[in-house]
Parts: C-alpha cells; structure tokens; sequence
C-alpha cells in the first residue's frame, strides 16, 4: 500500500522541549529532594508525565505534594519554559512542508493534549495537523502502538499507509508496532541505541531530509 499521510512526534523532534522537561523536572522535583543528573538523557523519555512522578517517587519518596499536584507544577513549569525559551528544531518547519505537499499531516505524541496544543499554538503550528492525538487517552504509552493507531483512524487512513517521525527509541518501536514506516531523528548520545536498526531511515537532523526520499516511499 502506498504512503498517503505523515505523522509527527512533537519534544525532542519538532521542539527542542526535552531539555526543557529536564529543566522542569530538576527544578519541581529536585525542591522536593529528589537528586537528578544535571544533563544528560532523561531516562523518562517516552513515559507519561505521571509514570514520571511515579518513578522518581519511588525512588526517592517526598512529603508535601501529591503526584497529581506536582505533575499540574511539572506541565505549567514546561508550558512556561516552551514559551520563553523553546525553540523549533532544525529543519522542523521544512520537514513539515516537503511531507504536507505529498498528505495530510498528524501528531501523535506522548504529552498532554492541553500542553500539546499549548506550545503548538506558540509556534504557530496547531493548523498544519489534521489530527492531534495525546497518548494520555490510550491504555498504554509508547512503545505500545495506540497512540499512533488512533492518530490513523483520525485521519482517515490505514496504518500501513502512514510515515511517520520520530525521536525516540521508543515512538520508534511504537510506530513500527502499528506497521508504520519510520523515520529516526535521535538525539546524538542515543543514535547507537539498538532499537533505531528497524528504523526505514535514520537522519542526523530533520535538515537532511530529501524530497526525492519521500517521493520514492510516498510512490511519486
């Protein structure tokens, strides 16, 4: 079957919004004493934000704060973030414009409808998508495929019929889950990560995108 339609993962592919999460989390979760790296990979990527506090309570419980009340902190601390400091990734905007001359355009992505329409609005970008889907209504996250099945049953169209970019090791895995082809665009430190192998093509940066590569897995 033929592609006919691109999906779009949003932190860390579109907008730089993942070492703004990081910032986030260290400032709202480090006052609460929890002890994060200051840089490097956030091991939560992909999760949910409260699978985020979950985790980082388990490992180093706090009083004060329930996990709903700190994930409400975590969301407008990263809303505020996005809008004073966020910026698109290289070649976002291009990327968005080679795939919507070739079909309609989705996103799909692990964050909060609320915060996701948030910081597209900011960027000017919330018409571009045809569909807007939050994993925060699925069963599971990523890597459990839901999130972009639901994205193509939104949109109209099969799966199989569906490209998609992503970031992260696990959207990867979702995405190849719901039979969907697959672009990478890792972060450098995890472009070794075993799981991009499946990936149908892995780009250093949204930059090195080609309209002949999409011509040729969209049958033009």
């Amino acid at each position: 079957m033929p592609l006919t339609t691109t999906i779009f993962d949003m932190d860390g592919l579109l907008i730089d919004s993942e070492i703004l999460w990081h910032q986030a989390e260290r400032e709202i979760l480090g006052s609460l004493g929890v002890d994060l790296p200051p840089t490097g990979s956030r091991t939560t990527t992909g999760m949910f934000v409260g699978e985020v506090v979950n985790y980082w309570y388990e490992r180093s419980p706090w009083s004060g704060p329930s996990g709903p009340e700190v994930v409400d902190m975590l969301l407008q601390r990263v809303g505020d973030l996005v809008v004073s400091q966020g910026q698109l990734m290289p070649g976002a905007l291009r990327a968005l414009d080679l795939a919507s001359e070739r079909g309609p355009l989705g996103l799909a992505s692990s964050t909060p409808i609320e915060l996701i329409r948030r910081c597209l609005s900011h960027f000017g970008l919330e018409s571009r998508f045809a569909a807007i889907h939050s994993a925060e209504f699925e069963p599971y996250g990523k890597p459990h495929p839901g999130v972009f099945l639901t994205t193509a049953t939104s949109l109209g169209v099969a799966p199989t019929a569906c490209l998609v970019f992503e970031d992260s090791s696990a959207g990867l895995l979702a995405a190849k889950a719901a039979r969907m082809t697959c672009v990478a665009v890792p972060a450098p430190g995890e472009r070794l990560l075993p799981a991009f192998a499946i990936a149908d093509l892995v780009l250093p940066s949204l930059l090195e995108l080609t309209p002949e590569w999409l011509d040729d897995v969209f049958g033009n």
